[in-house]
């Protein structure tokens, strides 16, 4: 299993964009698991499962590892998935979701770190706008690097995102600003 995939193509996107498939990979972080134990574990019938699964594994996000008993043994192809795919139509409303499911995030962050927020929703929506806006301008070097194969550990991956971030930082400036403006430490 590699640590990081890179995922820049839009229709490796989309196949994530089904919530069970979502499910189902976010299951496989756990562990290596069987068709069975899948089923079980998101209330579906296995038929439904399988289908997903080997929608998973033609995308490149799965793999069998083996077999438990007469049940194949699945799990995830890497640690981590980079998710970063150009604007496109196919996959845009997935995309938007998933930047606010992850402004959400990283405002629920701040507020159990005890960091006061003057206007909760204000900064919600200028968090999205700053990951979008990052995601868009990085993605001729996210590209590169997944096209070239590069394998990535975590930490790699973490000081690539933040090296991404530091090459836009003037641009962000007013954005920067304006989170500072809403943010109390």
């Amino acid at each position: 299993m590699r640590e990081v995939i890179i995922i820049t193509q839009p229709e490796k996107v989309k196949v994530l964009s089904d919530e069970t498939r979502f499910k189902i990979l976010q299951l496989l972080r756990q562990r290596p698991m069987t068709i069975w134990e899948l089923s079980m574990a998101i209330g579906k019938d296995r038929t439904t499962i399988y289908r997903h699964v080997k929608a998973l594994e033609k995308a490149g996000f799965v793999e069998e590892l083996g077999s438990e008993g007469n049940e194949k043994l699945y799990g995830r192809t890497a640690r981590l998935f980079l998710i970063k795919a150009e604007p496109h139509e196919s996959v845009e409303n997935f995309r938007q979701a998933y930047l606010q499911v992850e402004a959400e995030r990283l405002v629920r962050i701040l507020e159990k770190a005890g960091i006061g927020i003057k206007d909760r929703e204000k900064l919600k929506e200028l968090v999205k706008d700053i990951l979008n806006e990052i995601e868009i301008n990085s993605q001729p070097f996210i590209r590169r690097i997944s096209e070239a194969n590069v394998e990535l550990s975590e930490i790699e991956l973490f000081h690539f995102l933040n090296m991404l971030v530091f090459l836009q930082s003037c641009e962000l400036c007013e954005m920067a600003e304006k989170v500072k403006k809403l943010i109390e430490v």
